[in-house]
């Protein structure tokens, strides 16, 4: 019963029509950690070249979403701080890693690395905390409220 639920959570994140839009694919997810994969094209980049601020911003955020919904339970953003530490370019490919670090009552933080695949140098680094909402998307039947 526990595998059905967690690829019903897979399922249930897999279909983010804002990172399916990106082309942004969530290829590790458990509870608390996610790992997303995005590459970069000529439509991501800014007037310089290089990959558009929000677009960094956006696989964080994704990685962010699916790492802190991952275990079934409504998740909602309180606060995001991203610092931006290396540009990168159309052809590159990004990958965004979210690991649950604390939890304190109804609200988590959550760590998120960006890196570059090809060099492993940090593209950006994310500190976010989220809320956790007395509500199930996926029911957890152990979970007693």
């Amino acid at each position: 019963m526990e595998n059905s639920r967690k690829k019903k959570i897979n399922e249930y994140i897999q279909r983010d029509p804002f990172a399916q839009l990106l082309g942004a694919k969530v290829e590790i997810l458990k509870p608390g950690h996610s790992r997303v994969t995005l590459n970069i094209n000529d439509d991501m980049v800014n007037f310089h070249g290089i990959t558009h601020g929000g677009v960094i911003f956006s696989i964080s955020d994704i990685a962010f979403a699916a790492a802190s919904n991952s275990h079934g339970q409504t998740s909602v953003a309180l606060n995001v701080g991203i610092n931006f530490l290396k540009a990168t370019k159309s052809g590159d490919r990004l990958v965004a890693e979210a690991i649950e670090q604390s939890e304190s009552g109804p609200m988590v933080l959550y760590d998120i690395t960006i890196k570059d695949d090809r060099t492993g140098e940090m593209v950006a680094k994310s500190q976010d905390l989220v809320y956790r909402k007395k509500e199930w998307f996926i029911p957890d039947n152990s979970a007693t409220e």
